[in-house]
């Protein structure tokens, strides 16, 4: 029987939006985790990193197992280990038994969601109808970052921090049951060899863990130590054999032919600089509000809000202007204003005034972030032949994630250091907060200068307003 495409629409387009509400979710509950389960400032990150490392260390080898195996199948395999990997964090009475569960929650969330957008795109075919579909999947995709950090807020005051993994639950197993019925199954058909390329995802998934892992402990220890460098000298090595493994792979996760395209290359370096200072801007963040001006979840999630709408319209804005102006206009633009939120944000103190001090930083940086974003996506594949846009694509979101990872283990802890030594020099708690907080954040302003930088030495693409929508579509 022929499965109605809107239905399955719904079911995939909710899917994306437990996927992105997880990222969001779980920030405004960081300080609650933290008393409860007793994290350190250094091991705490992992509850945000641990996800979106299996996340984006396992985006392309989502994508190729549902080619193989079937999509339906890997969809609804990374659904199931989702949704038990939420009630399970839900349940969490350790700090080891947590992050465990987030790295299975993001290995999860990485075949859904890369699954889903196989779906959608064999579904549905190329034009109009491709377009409506994967506007309303990326926009409840967009709406679930959103209303993440308000959802948060209300679980964590009304119920408790184990709330923001248990309402994943009733919303996986009802799609689970919906899945079969409204989902079909595809897979590509080939005579050649059912490879995996496991040892790849391995590999690439090692080398990052070993590097960030370095850079954490680098805070603790100090840079000199035999862990730090044992940890980064693995993890060079590790990506080298990454490297040689998908060179010679005849099925590779990451075919490096498609590096040879300059756009492809600094557009992935632009999104990995993105994802770092938006993962670390919202760590930050979420713990100078509730640790230092002493808001409430629910609070801190409202605070949020602006930007996340500012966010939406800066999307908006960017593509009405893209077909006037070019791609590095744009971009440069939006990197400049993204960067001014970030210099306003550092300024913010314990007891100043939220709308003079805070507000108006989120509403450029959301607005930023997503100016820069746009561009870069459609750069990164305006040289990539259209058979090749799955794989590119898993590059970019990879890319993203992964820079994500990295900026937030790298400016956490350089501003966790900042904390220590405030304290030591005698200064209270909140005044090492404060100043951990605005280290933190001038940090993430330099990654937005390499962004600016990166931007203003890229190729100047002036797509129309078509070929903006075929280029989302395939991103």
């Amino acid at each position: 029987m022929r499965k109605s495409p809107w239905a399955t629409l719904a079911v995939l387009a909710l899917a994306q939006f437990m996927v992105v509400l997880d990222v969001t979710i779980v920030n405004v509950a960081l300080p609650d985790l933290q008393a409860d389960l007793g994290f350190s400032p250094d091991n705490l990150q992992w509850v945000i990193s641990a996800y979106t490392l299996a996340f984006g260390g396992f985006l392309l080898l989502g994508g190729r197992l549902g080619d193989v195996l079937g999509r339906r199948g890997v969809f609804t395999g990374g659904l199931a280990l989702f949704t038990t990997a939420s009630l399970v964090g839900g349940l969490a009475s350790s700090q080891a038994f947590l992050i465990a569960a987030r790295a299975v929650q993001g290995f999860g969330g990485a075949l859904m969601s890369a699954a889903a957008l196989s779906i959608l795109t064999v579904t549905y075919a190329a034009g109009r109808e491709r377009n409506i579909a994967m506007g309303i999947w990326g926009g409840l995709a967009g709406l679930g970052g959103t209303l993440g950090v308000v959802a948060g807020g209300v679980l964590v005051d009304s119920l408790g921090w184990e709330w923001v993994f248990f309402v994943n639950v009733p919303i996986g197993v009802a799609l689970l049951a919906l899945t079969r019925s409204t989902v079909a199954d595809s897979r590509v058909v080939s005579d050649g060899p059912r490879s995996f390329d496991l040892a790849g995802a391995a590999l690439g998934t090692g080398a990052v863990l070993a590097l960030i892992y370095g850079v954490i402990r680098s805070e603790p220890l100090g840079w000199g130590s035999a862990q730090v460098i044992g940890s980064l000298v693995a993890g060079a090595a590790l990506l080298a054999l990454f490297v040689v493994v998908e060179s010679r792979s005849s099925a590779p996760l990451v075919p490096l032919r498609l590096f040879r395209s300059r756009s492809l290359s600094q557009s992935t370096l632009v999104l990995g600089l993105n994802g770092g200072a938006f993962l670390a801007m919202f760590f930050l963040s979420a713990l100078f509000l509730q640790q230092g001006k002493g808001l409430s979840a629910l609070e801190t999630g409202l605070q949020f809000l602006p930007m996340g709408v500012a966010a939406i319209a800066g999307a908006l804005l960017a593509t009405q202007l893209l077909p006037r102006f070019g791609t590095r206009p744009v971009q440069v633009g939006s990197a400049l204003v993204a960067v001014g939120g970030l210099l306003l944000l550092a300024q913010a103190s314990a007891d100043g005034s939220y709308a003079t001090e805070l507000l108006p930083g989120f509403v450029l940086y959301g607005a930023g972030i997503m100016g820069v974003g746009v561009p870069a996506q459609i750069s990164a594949l305006s040289e990539i032949e259209h058979a090749d846009a799955g794989a590119a694509s898993g590059i970019i979101n990879t890319g993203y994630q992964v820079g994500g990872a990295l900026g937030l283990a790298v400016i956490s802890s350089l501003a966790t250091a900042a904390a220590t030594s405030s304290l030591a020099d005698g200064g209270s708690p909140t005044a090492a907060l404060a100043d951990a907080y605005e280290r933190g954040l001038l940090l993430t302003a330099v990654l937005g200068l390499g962004i600016l930088v990166l931007a203003a030495a890229s190729r100047q693409l002036k797509p129309s307003a078509e070929e903006i929508a075929e280029l989302a579509v395939a991103a």
